[in-house]
């Protein structure tokens, strides 16, 4: 049974066949790939030096890149060109976060050791989350074509917003998502290892790492 990425005649769209089992395929491959990450190369928590975040950071690229070919052997030139403008824009856009984070995991304090964990899977739900967008996305653009256009004028302001703000003075004390968390679930001021909850007196009380988690997943999103 084939999942139409693209249909009604649209111009502004390769319209796409894209069945079950390659959906399958894809993510079981990049299942697989997180799988290895963090329980082969990141089983034990350690500061990740510069050249092994280089290396890693190559290897991710490069297979991001390489699934253009399969891109382009399933459903052509068209299709590959649009993955790949996608993919910059995306890359391009990410930049931005890499500074928040930065300054998230420095307001925190958090232990270079930790970093890549938390890390791993603040960006693991933030890629769960983005996927729930797309598919709405697609959905919404089937019904009404129109969209795309309002889709095209938050690209052209997300853009603005990277060019134009000054990531160096955001202020993870001053967040509203923060205050959110706060104020609904009970926190501790320590860590306890890469734990996400601790127990303090009694009481189960989310760590610092659990607050840095979400907030990675927040900014990654919006």
């Amino acid at each position: 049974m084939p999942f139409v990425a693209a249909e009604g005649g649209n111009p502004n769209l390769v319209e796409l066949d894209v069945h079950i089992w390659q959906w399958g395929v894809l993510l079981g491959f990049i299942l697989a790939l997180l799988l290895v990450d963090i329980l082969v190369f990141h089983r034990r928590a350690h500061a990740v030096k510069t050249h092994e975040a280089a290396i890693e950071s190559t290897v991710w690229i490069s297979i991001g890149v390489a699934f253009s070919l399969v891109i382009l052997w399933w459903f052509g030139g068209a299709a590959t060109g649009e993955y790949m403008s996608g993919y910059l824009i995306e890359k391009s856009l990410s930049i931005d976060n890499v500074f928040v984070w930065a300054l998230i995991l420095s307001y925190f304090k958090v232990p270079s050791k930790y970093q890549h964990r938390v890390l791993f899977w603040g960006i693991f739900g933030a890629l769960v989350m983005r996927a729930i967008f797309i598919f709405a996305g697609l959905g919404l653009i089937e019904a009404f074509s129109w969209v795309l256009y309002v889709f095209g004028g938050l690209l052209l302001f997300t853009a603005a917003r990277l060019v134009f703000t000054d990531s160096a003075h955001v202020d993870p004390e001053n967040s509203k998502f923060l205050r959110v968390i706060q104020r609904f679930v009970k926190t501790s001021d320590e860590l306890d290892g890469q734990k996400l909850f601790t127990i303090k007196d009694g009481v189960r009380l989310a760590t610092p790492l659990f607050a840095v988690l979400l907030l990675i997943e927040g900014t990654d999103v919006i």
